[in-house]
């Protein structure tokens, strides 16, 4: 079973944002993540939320996927995050169909 990450992200402070992009990058590598989603246009279908930075990340497992966000590589990446950004993040288990 596949482990997802899907965060929400409205970015506060680009230059800053900017900083946390590439150490975010090889920490998902190093745990065998890669890029499903990487903020691309996007258009509300329903609801009134706000429509804000979408990325979805996919892990060879939910395990993988937990490991990496409590990872100390990502905490510091995390860090800048928190300081250019606010953000929902979220884990989804990845089920095959059927």
């Amino acid at each position: 079973m596949k482990g997802y990450v899907l965060a929400d992200v409205e970015v506060t402070d680009p230059a800053v944002f900017e900083e946390y992009r590439p150490l975010a990058a090889a920490s998902i590598a190093r745990f065998g993540g890669r890029y499903v989603i990487r903020g691309g246009a996007a258009e509300r279908l329903e609801g009134d939320r706000p429509v804000n930075r979408l990325v979805l990340l996919e892990f060879p497992s939910p395990e993988r996927a937990r490991e990496w966000y409590h990872s100390a590589e990502y905490q510091a990446a995390k860090a800048i995050r928190e300081r250019s950004a606010r953000t929902h993040v979220f884990l989804v288990d990845g089920h095959e169909p059927g």
